[in-house]
């Protein structure tokens, strides 16, 4: 019987010691749509608060980077002057722990058509997907990617080789 109650107690400690559980995805996942709550609010602010201190935002560009500083400042300026409304439609979140490497740590991932009402009227659709990683409650690093193009294409921007513009 000692030995039976050693081997539970062992077994309950071994079991605690998980790096990741499903309450730090849930709890993960639930800091990221507070984020995205506050962007459909144009929360500049609440967004600002749900981001850690050394944030770094990449994309959706490739070399496109941002603190958390800039972040916010350019959030304020597009809450400002540029868009009036923006929308997660049909928005779907996933958790996952990646255990090493230079991505090692607690992700969650949003994908996503949102629908973006700009204050002249204009509107796009895009399908976008930005993946969060999550630290002691803050989004440490967040890559977004979405097709800058076709939203262009929608505000009615057509794209043609330099050569074929007119100087």
């Amino acid at each position: 019987m000692k030995n039976l109650i050693i081997i539970v107690a062992v077994t309950f400690a071994l079991m605690s010691c998980k790096s990741s559980t499903e309450s730090d995805h849930s709890q993960n996942i639930e800091v990221v749509k507070k984020y995205v709550h506050a962007v459909e609010n144009l929360d500049f602010e609440g967004m600002g608060n749900m981001l850690d201190a050394d944030y770094l935002g990449v994309g959706p560009s490739y070399g496109d980077s941002i603190g958390k500083d800039d972040a916010v400042a350019n959030w304020k300026w597009n809450v400002e002057n540029l868009y009036n409304k923006i929308h997660y439609n049909r928005s779907r979140f996933a958790s996952v722990t990646i255990p090493d490497g230079e991505s090692k740590g607690d992700w969650v991932a949003n994908w996503a058509e949102l629908e973006i009402e700009f204050k002249d009227g204009e509107s796009v659709i895009i399908w976008a997907n930005s993946n969060y990683l999550v630290e002691n409650g803050k989004i440490k690093k967040s890559l977004t990617f979405y097709n800058e193009a076709d939203v262009m294409r929608q505000l009615g921007f057509e794209m043609v080789p330099s050569e074929r513009l007119e100087q």
